[in-house]
């Protein structure tokens, strides 16, 4: 059955499953499945377990590789699932080389990814099953969040140079993709460490002067704190950066976002939401918010709660607080389980509220919609859309909103 590829977690994997993909079926492997692994959260690094246990009694004959980030912050776990042929890390996984050689050597390779100084430019010419193209231009982190365990995944900060960003660009719409989208683990660090620090924004910007057929030029997830000038700029005044931003909120909580260590306040997070309102006022806001953070009173939640209106959010992606292992968060006073569950709950319906509210205001509106599914595209907003017939995956269509479901818009 060839190669297959399970990947769990963010964008970033999505690239990175690609390459293995690539790298593994040139070295002609045949009955091999890869787990590319996620370990933001225990409920992440659960699923995978699960989902390694289940390939290996669907597909007994092939092997099992697991990487990833679990894999990386926990490979003597995975080397002892009975499963599990090999382990490899985060850097080992995207080696050509280790691919040819899967079958040699010890069990475990996954070598000390502090180490890792630089990100290469991954030739990525198309991603199997999606409609739009994710280019890693950034990798690691050098902040240490108290929750976080993902820079003992992914290292330290570093940045693809420009111009390789802008040739693999330039490629990608050569293969016909209309829209694509940079990803990275903390994007907005992008370019600290290369000569002259170039920003995240004057990437963007040199992304759209010298690629001019692409239309559509998205990012994931940003800490609106790190937001330069240029990028802001760019936002207001380019029309093909989609007007939709994920931000690293976490909180809404001043007290709660000091003890997670982060590096803003919950009046940044507001002034920086109106600002860029005021300069795009078809902004979209998504955010990435912790329910149940160690120490969290109910007045402090409440505030996490206020923010979603605040800011004017749209797309929550919620988490119940998970204790990693090795992290400050960890070692502090934990809420009971049924407290942090509750409260995630009431975040996720005050989300669902917020994303009803957006998609009502949609109705009757035109929208320049991405194919995908053949009956299914994203809005420049990324408001989800069906469509009233299957089209062409891939192209982009201008349609009427005539109503909402409560999750998607309706195309007529």
């Amino acid at each position: 059955m060839g190669v297959e590829v399970v990947t769990f977690g963010c964008r970033l994997n999505i690239v990175e499953s690609q390459v293995i993909k690539c790298h593994a079926e040139a070295a002609g492997h045949g009955e091999l499945v890869v787990v590319n692994t996620c370990a933001v959260t225990g409920e992440a690094v659960r699923q995978a377990r699960q989902a390694i246990r289940r390939l290996k009694r669907e597909r007994p004959q092939a092997s099992i590789v697991v990487t990833g980030c679990a894999a990386q912050v926990d490979p003597a776990g995975f080397a002892q699932m009975p499963e599990v042929a090999k382990v490899l890390g985060n850097a080992e996984k995207l080696e050509a080389e280790r691919w040819r050689g899967l079958a040699a050597g010890e069990k475990v390779a996954v070598g000390d990814i502090m180490a890792v100084r630089e990100t290469a430019a991954h030739l990525v010419d198309g991603f199997d099953g999606h409609a739009r193209a994710f280019l890693q231009v950034q990798n690691g982190c050098d902040h240490r969040c108290t929750f976080c365990i993902i820079p003992y995944g992914r290292g330290n900060s570093r940045s693809v140079p420009m111009g390789a960003v802008v040739e693999a660009v330039k490629r990608l719409v050569d293969n016909g993709y209309r829209e694509i989208v940079l990803t990275g683990v903390d994007l907005t660090a992008y370019g600290r460490d290369l000569p002259g620090s170039p920003s995240l924004g004057r990437l963007v910007a040199q992304i759209l002067r010298h690629v001019p057929d692409l239309p559509r030029l998205r990012l994931s997830s940003i800490d609106s704190v790190e937001a330069d000038e240029e990028l802001l700029a760019v936002i207001a005044g380019e029309r093909r950066l989609m007007p939709h931003l994920h931000l690293s909120l976490q909180s809404g909580d001043d007290m709660i976002l000091k003890r997670m260590k982060r590096r803003h306040l919950r009046d940044d997070a507001i002034r920086f939401c109106e600002t860029v309102r005021r300069a795009r006022p078809d902004i979209v806001f998504g955010a990435d918010i912790i329910a149940g953070f160690p120490t969290e009173t109910e007045e402090m939640f409440a505030r996490s709660l206020a923010i979603v209106e605040e800011c004017g959010l749209t797309h929550l992606h919620v988490f119940p607080f998970s204790p990693r292992p090795g992290t400050p968060a960890a070692r502090m006073p934990q809420l009971p389980r049924e407290v942090v569950k509750e409260r995630a709950a009431r975040l996720r319906a005050a989300g669902m509220e917020a994303c009803r509210r957006f998609l009502a205001a949609q109705v009757g509106t035109r929208q320049s919609v991405l194919v995908e599914r053949g009956d299914v595209g994203h809005t420049e907003g990324f408001a989800l859309v069906r469509l009233p017939s299957a089209l062409p995956v891939g192209s982009i269509v201008d349609v009427t909103i005539a109503r909402h479901d409560g999750e998607a818009l309706i195309a007529a």
